[in-house]
């Protein structure tokens, strides 16, 4: 960060300055990836002083890792030649990317920018379902002939690889564009320079649909350490490719949305600055209602037992215990068996192997914090009975509150629905409720009251 401040202050001595030549030098020595952070500190003036110094590579470069409101202010102050400048350098997928944040008005400038060709190429992207693997493909990548030699491979790659998304995997595609091998960089440079594609083309090529899942793409790159993944239509014909980079994008936005959901939220695809107070509320409030209603019904449970309370008072002092032992026991499990059926290392064929691992890890945690609090009790209150309530209902409340740690989600993920709904907030509610009628139900049958 002190590195930044101290590029900033450099960037807006030489603007003031006037030194444009120094400037247009400085700005070649910063990293790319630090610009969208020095922007954050310049006025829109001197940004567009910068970007107008850079090569138009590195300015596209920089503009697809800028936030969505400061791409719209470029975008307006741009003339018709410099959005096209940009937008020519741009990747597809970039493209199609900036294109789903920007107001209409912006959206008809870049597709004016962008020739007939491209601009089918980029309303079929944005026509598949948002959630899939054709919405964040890119049809930008190499392709050759099974018949070509090594050589003719590199000349095409060097002719075209430029403008390419990524030149470290080439596809190997028959007349009708289906996708038959791929080659990768590192298996041309290593063969024989007459040696023909289809002797060293790898022909088990782990593919997807344009329509499946995204989640389950950025899965598959997990799984086989991809740089890229080709996406392929119903025909098997090659349509484009996922990279690295979109698939960690994805990673994080649904790693965003899981916990928002954890925190019984509404996903909310705006930053937290930019989504104002009533939005905030808004996907707040629905689940808030929800759970303080369910709360309703501890407390009314707990009413129907003031019988228990007046016969022997001291038992309201350990509902707050067990009630929140219950809702973390259910937390601790609900969060593993989340993370698990994301990664896939759960599956739902495992429903009664991780549900009878979690019975067994609660009889241990139950028995140990039930023989701890026992000896608390007996030294406090000298109380046996009291103890043998507290005690057994801490085993049956932790058993009770992993089994639906375990159950819930895995139930979520065969309905259809997404697991991280079923996080703390929910099984803690319901946990709440289940811990005070196993409590008073204990003591009502050992204390006789």
């Amino acid at each position: 960060m002190l590195e930044n401040k101290l590029e900033v202050e450099e960037v807006v001595n030489l603007i003031e300055n006037k030194k444009i030549n120094e400037l247009k030098k400085y700005l070649e020595r910063i990293n790319g990836a630090d610009f969208p952070t020095i922007f954050e500190e310049l006025d829109e003036e001197d940004i567009l002083v910068v970007f107008r110094l850079l090569n138009k590579e590195r300015a596209a470069e920089i503009f697809t890792e800028l936030d969505s409101d400061l791409q719209e202010k470029l975008i307006n102050s741009f003339s018709d030649v410099e959005l096209k400048n940009v937008v020519d350098k741009l990747f597809m997928d970039d493209t199609v990317d900036i294109i789903e944040e920007m107001p209409s008005n912006v959206v008809k400038r870049i597709l004016r920018s962008v020739d007939e060709k491209d601009r089918k190429v980029i309303n079929e992207i944005l026509n598949y379902p948002e959630d899939s693997a054709g919405s964040i493909m890119t049809t930008e990548f190499i392709d050759l002939k099974e018949e070509m030699n090594v050589a003719e491979a590199f000349e095409k790659i060097k002719k075209i690889g430029l403008k390419k998304e990524t030149v470290y995997n080439s596809y190997i595609l028959d007349k009708n564009r289906k996708l038959i091998g791929v080659i990768d960089i590192k298996d041309l440079l290593l063969a024989d320079r007459n040696q023909k594609l289809k002797e060293i083309m790898d022909t088990n090529v782990i593919t997807v649909t344009t329509h499946d899942d995204r989640e389950d793409v950025t899965k598959i790159f997990d799984k086989y350490d991809y740089v890229a993944l080709p996406v392929v239509d119903k025909e098997g014909r090659l349509v484009g490719i996922v990279t690295v980079d979109d698939a960690i994008d994805v990673i994080m936005e649904e790693t965003s949305e899981d916990f928002e959901k954890m925190a019984a939220m509404q996903p909310n695809e705006d930053e937290y600055f930019k989504t104002s107070v009533f939005t905030h509320a808004k996907n707040r409030i629905l689940w808030l209602l929800i759970l303080m209603i369910s709360s309703m019904l501890t407390g009314s449970i707990i009413t129907n037992y003031e019988t228990a309370f007046a016969a022997v008072p001291i038992l309201v002092a350990f509902i707050p215990m067990l009630m929140d032992t219950g809702g973390n026991c259910g937390s601790q499990t609900s969060t593993l068996i989340i993370r698990g059926l994301a990664t896939d290392e759960i599956k739902l064929k495992d429903f009664f192997k991780a549900l009878w691992k979690e019975i067994r890890v609660a009889l241990v945690v139950g028995l140990i914090l039930s023989l701890a609090n026992g000896v608390r009790i007996l030294l406090q209150y000298h109380d046996i009975k009291l103890a043998t309530v507290v005690g057994l209902t801490l085993v049956a409340t932790v058993v009770m509150s992993k089994c639906f740690g375990c159950i819930l989600p895995m139930l979520a993920k065969k309905l259809k629905l997404d697991p991280a709904i079923m996080a703390a907030p929910l099984i803690t509610t319901i946990v709440d409720t289940c811990s005070v009628l196993i409590f008073f139900n204990i003591a009502v049958a050992i204390m006789h009251i």
